[in-house]
């Protein structure tokens, strides 16, 4: 076995792990609505455009998203060519990036085994597995953030002289490099990422009792840090064109904040619920350690165990309060949960914890359920035509009249996570701990290979695809397409117009035009099923196909 002293073996291993794991398959599926292919999209366009300081949909200034990830995705675009597979590229990478940062981190706070913990809980792990498989912009923001406040809390240490942990730079390099990375955040997805970090730093000083444990002029320069990245682009926009992105861009969040956007709802405990489930199996092992952690050591131990806990609570509690309920807005809790979940682990191997019957009972629970939902798709998708009548919406009626095939193979993925979780328990019981952990934790990212090689084609065959079909069939002819009663990045990105002038998508009066206005070239809008009638009943309109749920219209310019 290779010395645990020599960590540049294992950061090879990880990346080597990750690119794996992440690169293949990634063109596998069509991106979905909303967020990858409207992100696509705007990579599409700067392409297009050659404006990459701006950023646009339909042609026209997008103020919702700052553009550094998009960045990555033209990179991949002319790397790879305009696709599915170019677009969810940067993640992919961000994933190979991530593994070996957690692990030297881990090594450097607890040691070579702690880091193994630490990398393999994040990489076998569901939710932070899929999500450097996507096209969203979440994987890097949330490492630029993590990287902001690790850094920063580095600083902290070497101010403070903490021992026990070697930090060779000065504690000016630690401070600038959080803030560096804290801009690189808001330069991704917005100035979140600075009050994320803001109110992390706010809780530990209420914590130590609001002593100033980092000066006045210490947090500005953090700040002035921050701020500089940013610049390099808010500044140019804001010289260019003005405040509007800043004021569109702040009425933008304050709507998220304040409402549920674009029908985000969700109960209370929403992101609670995703964690505990969506983070299978590290969520389980994390629990352990949330409300009591076994004393330390060392002091910095003791200390980074609290800053852990105080990020994920800001986390959870921060966008629990904000009314749109979205998946990957707790997703920054995927750090502190994981890291959290390899304390258990750690203390575990060591006798210092053991395997309660809650810990069996939620292993067993959580992964009971992935068994059965993954053993119950393809029952339920051999007899879709049979579960219609359960379904009230007219639209999901016709999206299980999608012809998929079911061929029973796809039950592999329950079989193999319900032989995982049984290796894993048989092989605890038999006290051999580190070899049952990788095996879970390695197991499980087996099994998120399997669930989207067995089901996410077929899900986005009921959910999109004929109307991504249909978007690819116009994307030689000189037409107007725009959907009409929801709302839809496809037509975008997957038509291709060279300009702005063939999908109408900013607003309702753009699409009242091509069914009422006057044409100079056919027009083409997409409905579903509930709203073919009423469009149908607004203008001269031809019904030139309808496909799972979805329905196409045609309009020929008057002569």
């Amino acid at each position: 076995m290779i010395p645990s002293g020599n960590k540049r073996p294992y950061l090879f291993l990880f990346a080597a792990l990750g690119a794996v794991f992440f690169l293949p398959f990634l063109g596998g599926v069509h991106l979905f609505d909303w967020d990858e292919v409207n992100f696509a999209e705007i990579s599409r366009e700067m392409l297009l455009l050659k404006d990459y300081t701006r950023v646009h949909v339909n042609f026209e200034p997008f103020y919702q998203k700052p553009p550094f990830f998009f960045w990555l995705q033209v990179l991949a675009m002319k790397l790879v060519g305009i696709g599915d597979y170019a677009a969810r590229l940067p993640n992919a990478i961000c994933g190979i990036i991530t593994l070996p940062l957690l692990y030297d981190m881990g090594r450097k706070l607890r040691g070579h085994r702690f880091g193994l913990l630490w990398a393999v809980a994040y990489f076998g792990s569901v939710l932070p597995f899929l999500y450097f498989k996507s096209g969203i912009i979440d994987p890097w923001f949330n490492l630029f953030i993590f990287l902001g406040l690790y850094f920063f809390i580095l600083f902290y240490w070497k101010k403070e002289q903490f021992s026990g942990i070697t930090l060779s730079k000065s504690r000016w390099y630690y401070l600038l490099l959080g803030g560096f990375f804290i801009g690189m955040g808001i330069l991704t997805k917005g100035q979140v990422a600075y009050l994320i970090a803001v109110l992390t730093m706010g809780v530990y000083w209420i914590y130590q009792r609001f002593r100033l444990y980092v000066s006045i002029p210490q947090f500005l320069l953090f700040t002035l840090a921050a701020s500089v990245v940013t610049l390099a682009w808010y500044g140019i926009e804001t010289l260019h064109h003005g405040f509007t992105f800043v004021e569109e861009f702040n009425k933008y969040q304050y709507r998220l904040f304040s409402t549920p956007d674009a029908g985000h709802k969700g109960f209370p405990g929403y992101h609670f619920v995703v964690l505990l489930v969506g983070c299978f199996p590290a969520s389980i092992f994390a629990i352990r350690t949330f409300f009591k952690t076994p004393d330390e050591d060392a002091a910095f131990k003791a200390d980074f165990n609290r800053w852990m806990k105080i990020l994920f609570w800001v986390v959870l509690i921060l966008f629990t309060v904000v009314q749109s309920k979205i998946v990957h807005y707790s997703s920054m809790c995927y750090f502190p949960l994981t890291y959290l979940a390899a304390l258990a682990l750690d203390r575990w191997l060591e006798g210092g914890i053991v395997m309660n019957k809650w810990m069996k009972a939620g292993l067993l629970g959580v992964g009971g359920l992935y068994v059965l939902a993954t053993a119950l798709m393809p029952v339920l998708g051999s007899n879709a035509a049979a579960l219609k009548p359960y379904f009230k919406d007219p639209f999901a009626q016709g999206n299980l009249e999608a012809p998929v095939q079911w061929s029973g193979a796809e039950v592999i993925p329950a079989v193999f996570l319900f032989i995982l979780l049984w290796l894993f328990f048989r092989w605890a019981n038999k006290g051999e701990k580190l070899r049952s952990i990788f095996l879970l934790f390695g197991g499980t990212a087996v099994f998120c290979m399997l669930a989207l090689v067995f089901f996410i084609g077929r899900v986005e065959a009921y959910s999109q695809r004929a109307a991504v079909e249909f978007s690819m069939s116009k994307m030689e002819e000189d037409c107007y397409l725009s959907t009409y009663g929801y709302k839809s990045y496809i037509p975008l990105f997957y038509a291709q117009p060279q300009d702005g002038q063939k999908c109408c998508f900013k607003d309702s009066e753009c699409t009242d035009r091509l069914i009422q206005g006057t044409i100079d070239k056919p027009a083409y809008i997409i409905t579903k099923v509930q709203k073919a009638a009423e469009l149908q009943s607004k203008g001269a309109l031809r019904e030139v196909g309808r496909k799972n749920g979805f329905v196409f219209f045609e309009r020929i310019p008057e002569n």
